[in-house]
């Protein structure tokens, strides 16, 4: 579909994590509204379904297979958004996991290290690599995805939980860093969101509460409206919050979660 909002017309915006059920909404939200995409991918998911949604809104897409956690990966990234649209507007730092679903004094270290590396360190290089592109052409935006876990606590996922507070830390570091080189930073807190993920977390808990169905009730219950977010929702919040509509927005976040984390507020 075509939107009339084009708040992203002439702009280039790079999401990683781009294969899963959120980069494609996300992806393809900036694409209606008017931007071009480099599509990153870790080579796990195929990019096609996102491809074919972006083209759908009539948005130019390019697509580069990369190791987010490396800096080679990154760079790799980075140069091909440069060589392919000649500039960087919009960085989507998605790629993540939530990795095993176990009581801290079981969980396996290998694992522990695998999470925060993949959530928190492409984090880190996203900002790193980016932020001097965005410095040069004059400006430009970067959103960490958080997550509801990463202003509340969450048993049975402690290294998720630890990775995903380190994101927000992150966020607000490099806001008042880069802030005053027009480079916005800000982080979007979903909660549990309809999703692949979420049905392997629901599969992963049911032996805890019992059932899938059990677990999907005791998260919905958490949430003012009784129901898991849609990626769409996710899509809608990261667009505005890359947008000129939220120009004076540093080193904040937005709770996209139905009112799970203000019970812990």
């Amino acid at each position: 579909m075509s939107r009339s909002i084009t708040r992203f017309q002439g702009k280039v915006a790079v999401v990683t994590g781009a294969a899963g059920a959120l980069g494609a909404a996300i992806a393809t939200r900036l694409a209606e509204e008017g931007a071009d995409l480099l599509l990153v991918g870790s080579g796990r998911t195929p990019l096609t379904d996102s491809v074919a949604t972006v083209e759908a809104a009539g948005a130019k897409v390019a697509t580069v297979e990369a190791d987010v956690v490396t800096a080679e990966g990154v760079q790799a990234y980075i140069a091909t958004a440069r060589e392919q649209f000649g500039r960087i507007d919009v960085l989507i730092n998605l790629a993540g996991i939530e990795g095993a679903i176990a009581p801290l004094v079981q969980y396996d270290d290998d694992t522990f290290d695998r999470v925060l590396r993949t959530n928190t360190r492409s984090v880190y290089l996203g900002i790193k690599h980016a932020a001097p592109v965005m410095i040069e052409q004059g400006g430009g935006v970067i959103i960490n995805m958080s997550s509801a876990a990463g202003v509340m606590g969450m048993p049975m996922f402690g290294p998720y939980v630890a990775s995903k507070h380190a994101i927000l830390g992150l966020t607000k570091s490099a806001a008042s860093e880069l802030g005053q080189f027009k480079v916005r930073v800000a982080a979007v807190a979903p909660g549990p969101i309809e999703s692949p993920m979420m049905d392997r977390i629901e599969t992963g808990v049911a032996p805890v509460l019992g059932s899938e169905e059990a677990v999907k009730e005791a998260y919905t219950a958490m949430a003012a409206d009784k129901r898991y977010g849609t990626p769409a929702e996710v899509a809608a919040a990261v667009a505005f919050l890359a947008s000129d509509d939220a120009s004076h927005l540093h080193g904040t976040y937005l709770r996209v979660d139905g009112g799970m984390a203000a019970l812990s507020s």
